[in-house]
């Protein structure tokens, strides 16, 4: 007995011997070292914060310029009807458009996207509907095929093409798709994802820009989310990419005539298309790659932003953090790539080239990330344990308030929401970092691509299916380890704060910590039934 209370009292003094060491090393190095390398990363923070500011304010002074003037790519360009009955030229006045749509797997949304472009009003004799498979599953396949076979029985010109491997994942497959002898026949083409369903009129409002405007080479429609109410989170998605084609491509299009091709629902100029190289697989960015290359070359861009397609947002959490992997890491990993090319262009002005290497790479596509988990969730958390170091109310307060006011001004519609909607974003903020650094640095999961899930109705199917079917749950699909370590990171320091701090940060500190909680044991987007 004497023996174990000998051995309590051992390993007591043993750990406030440790306290103490851990103390007293934390009391010298706090002052000479702490102090002043938490100053200078929370300056180099608020500085890069100041940078956003000022290009959300610049934007937001702009698109409300544009809103004012009610100034509409149709009247900035020269935009007429394409001609139709001409007795003389019959249906030869319209230009031959090919309409590529990539598919892998895409066993829930396959028939909508191909009904809707072999739906285009546009004669039959001069376009081409390809359907460029990359499914692995042979029944899909089989399912594909046989709906493009059916269309053509219907005297519709569609294309059923397949390849032997899945090299270059999309940009593979269009790439691979302009090598048929039918597409020199083609002058333009317009591209779809699986899950996209353009309206009939899609080409006739398009095209004519193309026609009329030979310095055009891209026009882009806006996205319209058919699942945007599914849930808490494609609600979230949708306030995010609000602010994208509301404010962003908007006056990308109107002042510069550039902006990064979304990758569908777009059409090109296959003069453009061709000059700038084609599709290139060296990202994971294939779209705006080519944007970036064409744009180089001197050719301009159109954003009709009252011309909506409407497709689906990614309702599982996986299927999201995957194309938010891609679509951050992505751009930082061309950034890097083309930085010195862009540079030293000599077919755009010097003004265009800043435009592109300061404003729509460095902070939209780098600092917008960084600076956001490393400001809201590692240095300001972290000055709780340094009072010496305080954060300005300008930089905790006023500056991230009018951020995200600029922000939500695409998406009205959810602004009550607003308070979630900048939690979800911090712990988003926590993948787009890694991803971008990633990128950056082009290792790891630099070349990742995994197509995102559509679910199209089989959600509704499975939900409606017996209730006795559980849901799956695995370590890595519904528990996040990174975000519960993040969290709980917050957690401690808001307790410290709300016990022995002054700022007052506690109270985001928890809500930030619920919030990364929550997305950390999975209880974000919906649950999909086993199959």
């Amino acid at each position: 007995m004497d023996m174990i209370f000998s051995s309590s009292v051992a390993l007591l003094n043993a750990r406030n011997g440790i306290t103490s060491q851990v103390g007293l090393f934390w009391q010298q190095t706090r002052a000479p070292l702490i102090v002043p390398l938490l100053r200078i990363v929370l300056f180099v923070c608020l500085a890069l914060s100041f940078m956003l500011f000022v290009e959300r304010l610049y934007m937001g002074i702009v698109i409300a310029f544009i809103k004012l003037v009610r100034r509409k790519p149709e009247k900035k360009y020269k935009w007429e009807p394409m001609k139709k009955d001409d007795l003389e030229l019959g249906n030869f006045s319209y230009p031959v458009v090919l309409v590529q749509i990539p598919m892998y797997n895409e066993k829930e949304v396959y028939q909508l996207s191909i009904g809707a472009a072999c739906s285009l009003s546009w004669p039959a004799n001069r376009i081409f509907i390809q359907v460029l498979d990359d499914s692995t599953d042979p029944a899909i396949k089989a399912l594909v095929e046989q709906e493009c076979r059916r269309w053509a029985s219907k005297g519709i010109n569609i294309k059923y093409e397949i390849r032997d491997n899945r090299k270059g994942y999309k940009a593979g497959a269009l790439r691979e798709g302009m090598k048929h002898s039918y597409v020199n026949l083609c002058s333009h083409v317009a591209i779809f994802d699986a899950d996209f369903q353009p309206e009939p009129d899609f080409l006739e409002r398009t095209i004519p820009f193309l026609v009329h405007n030979p310095d055009i080479g891209l026009v882009q429609a806006r996205w319209e989310f058919v699942n945007a109410d599914e849930c808490l989170m494609t609600r979230m998605q949708e306030m995010s990419l609000g602010y994208h084609f509301t404010v962003e491509q908007e006056v990308g299009s109107a002042i510069h005539a550039f902006f990064g091709f979304n990758g569908t629902a777009g059409v090109w100029r296959m003069a453009a298309l061709n000059e700038a190289g084609g599709w290139k697989d060296r990202t994971t960015v294939e779209d705006m790659d080519l944007a970036v290359r064409a744009g180089l070359n001197g050719w301009k861009f159109v954003y009709v932003g009252d011309l909506k397609v409407k497709n689906e947002l990614p309702s599982t959490f996986k299927a999201y953090r995957y194309q938010q992997h891609r679509w951050s890491c992505g751009p930082a990993n061309l950034f890097r790539k083309m930085a010195k090319e862009i540079a030293t262009n000599k077919k755009v002005s010097v003004w265009k080239k800043f435009y592109l290497i300061y404003s729509f790479f460095f902070v939209r596509k780098i600092i917008a990330h960084i600076v956001t988990f490393a400001l809201y969730c590692v240095v300001m958390p972290a000055t709780v344990f340094v009072p010496e170091v305080e954060v300005p109310k300008w930089g905790s307060i006023y500056i991230p308030s009018a951020i995200t006011l600029l922000n939500v001004l695409g998406s009205t519609r959810s602004m009550y929401l607003v308070v979630y909607w900048i939690l979800f974003e911090n712990v988003m903020s926590l993948h787009r970092t890694k991803a971008t650094f990633v990128g950056l640095f082009e290792s790891g999961r630099v070349n990742e691509w995994i197509v995102t899930e559509k679910l199209g109705d089989a959600l509704k199917t499975k939900m409606g299916s017996k209730a006795s079917r559980k849901l799956r749950f695995r370590v890595g699909e519904r528990v996040h380890v990174l975000e519960l370590f993040v969290g709980l990171h917050l957690l401690f320091c808001g307790w410290y704060d709300f016990s022995f701090g002054k700022s007052r940060f506690y109270v985001y500190l928890f809500l930030q910590a619920a919030a990364f909680f929550v997305v950390g044991f999975g209880y974000v987007g919906v649950f999909v039934p086993n199959s």
